[in-house]
């Protein structure tokens, strides 16, 4: 007969299909463990949609018979919501790999797994139940942490490996969070630390995190079995997990099908009534799925796409003049003025003509290095404009301030938050509330009678910004801006409440049981940026606080569904430029211009 185990994970769907006796053994030629077939592949948030199209490909691939039977199991963080909707039955993971352990490889002591977003380690003595262990809500120590990585040096997660073999040296990095994590990672980018060593400290963060969160004092001795993609794909990783672990090569057995160990040992364990193949082909058809209870939704954000389209026409009438500047002709005659944002990781420069309006712009990823960002960034202004025009005044702002004004001999420097108040105040004179929302960081400006009332920033936490989107959309298969797309029209927002990225997961994962579509969690996300912002930031007590000219600036905002989430939120309505995300730069080159006009 036939097993099939489907593990559903926060990403991905892995599939096995294997054979067993009636003993219960794997039968087959190969030695220790044997597969009929697997598949792999990214779910987007549409675990039943793909698994039918999964189990259809599998199918084909096995050659089975018309009337073979299969008995179905399912397991993975994601795994019990579609078993319920399937009726199917369910198998918690940890469960499922020592089931293979114990069946296949009785010579082993410590099973080491890591995974996507968690971590497992179970330890098996003789006579005594498997001692089971797995890591919270923390994704720290985790494939997602080592993408975050690959993303923050530029280079794919397949080139990890090729870096770290190379490296020299090994810096410390706090592995425990994603957030506190990106700021050791990018100050040894800024200290020019190279590609090769920063991937080594991290694959040594990786396993110093998994061991000292999971191992808690008791001894890891061989056998040890490897698996999980990570520990499977970098072999630098395990490397460094043998020499914190003190053991040899031979010492340890990572098994062929790594990344479908769970997979297997579901199947291995799954009981049921058995299935013909085309009662399999059609078991994760959606129509035939019952329905889970959604746990909470939030109002949709536009009624329908017409009602977008007028939200959007609207906003553009009140900022066509920055729209239309771009189609200024440049003059050799004429003076201008250069603003320059260099954040932590991006630079963003704005040229005025002597009329104030924008002539050109430009937005780079530095990758830790904002001098060479700039001088980049002047060359491509330079080649595109002409050689000769006159810069009468510049203005730097943002993390690179101080470098730039003092490396380029800029004319001034002014803090950030000063920056974007400018521009808020040049596009909307009575601006009443300035909310700037980055990458990384947020800033929220109060002004009383034109000026500067009081200004509140997040701290260590980077949740509700930029990255807090940008993590998730591309964690479920999407381009952030097909992702705000997708929001704006979501008709069922699910409502992910308030949570820092590491705790989100889980919200996410129940989202996904519950069979909420992909549109509904990213809407849920544009509420959940501005609820962090709104009561764990700035902890409102009324919105009146706000006013009633408020103005929102910062790369986040180029996704209309945050800003119209704010104004659904307040019942107040928000004013944004097209340019959100140079707006600091806009007033860096604001303030340039008005202090070279006082000279």
């Amino acid at each position: 007969m036939y097993k099939l185990g489907i593990d559903i994970g926060s990403t991905t769907i892995k599939m096995a299909l294997v054979e067993v006796s009636a003993e219960h053994q794997l039968v087959s030629a190969a030695p220790q463990i044997a597969v009929v077939a697997t598949a792999y592949t990214r779910h987007n948030a549409e675990p039943i949609r793909i698994g039918q199209q999964m189990i259809a490909q599998l199918l084909h691939e096995s050659n089975l018979k018309a009337l073979d039977n299969i008995t179905i199991g399912i397991t993975g963080s994601v795994g019990m919501g579609c078993a319920q909707r399937l009726g199917t039955g369910f198998y918690q993971e940890v469960i499922a790999a020592a089931e293979v352990v114990k069946r296949l490889y009785p010579s082993v002591h410590t099973l080491v797994d890591i995974g996507g977003e968690d971590s497992k380690m179970i330890f098996f003595e003789e006579g005594r139940v498997p001692d089971m262990r797995m890591n919270g809500n923390c994704a720290g120590g985790t494939g997602a942490f080592i993408d975050q990585t690959a993303t923050l040096l530029g280079v794919d997660v397949s080139e990890l490996n090729g870096l770290a073999a190379q490296a020299e040296h090994i810096y410390p990095i706090a592995s425990r969070c994603g957030v506190f994590s990106k700021t050791d990672i990018q100050n040894l980018v800024s200290r020019s630390v190279s590609k090769e060593d920063i991937a080594a400290s991290m694959l040594n963060a990786v396993s110093m995190q998994v061991v000292s969160a999971l191992a808690r004092g008791t001894d890891v001795h061989a056998k040890v079995f490897l698996c999980g993609g990570p520990l499977a794909y970098i072999p630098e990783l395990r490397k460094h997990l043998m020499n914190r672990l003190g053991l040899s090569e031979a010492d340890c057995i990572v098994p062929e099908y790594t990344q479908f160990i769970p997979a297997i040992g579901t199947a291995l364990l799954a009981e049921g009534t058995p299935l013909t193949c085309d009662q399999t082909r059609a078991l994760f058809n959606p129509d035939h799925c019952t329905s889970a209870p959604i746990s909470g939704t939030l109002p949709p954000l536009f009624a329908n796409p017409d009602d977008y389209k007028m939200w959007l026409a609207n906003k553009e009438k009140n900022f066509e003049r920055i729209a239309k500047s771009r189609e200024i002709e440049i003059s050799e005659r004429s003076q201008y003025y250069l603003g320059v944002d260099s954040g932590s990781t991006t630079t963003k420069i704005v040229l005025l003509d002597e009329q104030g309006q924008i002539v050109y712009t430009d937005y780079r990823y530095n990758n830790g290095d904002s001098y060479h960002s700039f001088h980049d960034a002047l060359q491509c202004l330079h080649d595109s404009l002409g050689k000769n025009i006159e810069i009468a005044g510049s203005c730097s702002t943002g993390y690179g301030e101080q470098l730039l004004k003092n490396a380029f001999r800029l004319d001034y420097g002014i803090v950030e938050t000063m920056a974007h108040f400018i521009a808020a105040k040049h596009l909307q004179p009575n601006v009443s509330f300035v909310l700037d929302i980055g990458g990384q960081d947020m800033k929220a400006i109060f002004v009383e009678n034109g000026s500067i009332q009081r200004i509140e920033i997040n701290e260590a936490c980077s949740s509700g910004c930029g990255s807090f989107i940008m993590t998730f959309a591309r964690q479920l298969g999407y381009e952030v801006s097909e992702f705000a797309r997708m929001a704006a029209l979501a008709q069922h927002p699910y409502d992910l409440g308030t949570r820092c990225t590491v705790f989100m997961n889980s919200k996410v994962k129940q989202a996904m049981r519950e069979g909420a579509k992909v549109e509904d969690i990213a809407a849920g996300f544009s509420y959940s940026v501005i609820k962090n912002c709104l009561y764990k930031v700035l902890k409102l007590q009324s919105f009146n606080q706000l006013g009633d000219h408020i103005m929102v600036q910062g790369g986040t905002f180029r996704n209309h569904s945050v800003v119209r989430a704010l104004e659904v939120l307040t019942g107040e309505e928000v004013g944004f430029g097209p340019i959100p995300e140079l707006m600091g730069a806009y007033g860096a080159a604001l303030y340039a211009k008005g202090g070279s006009a006082c000279n």
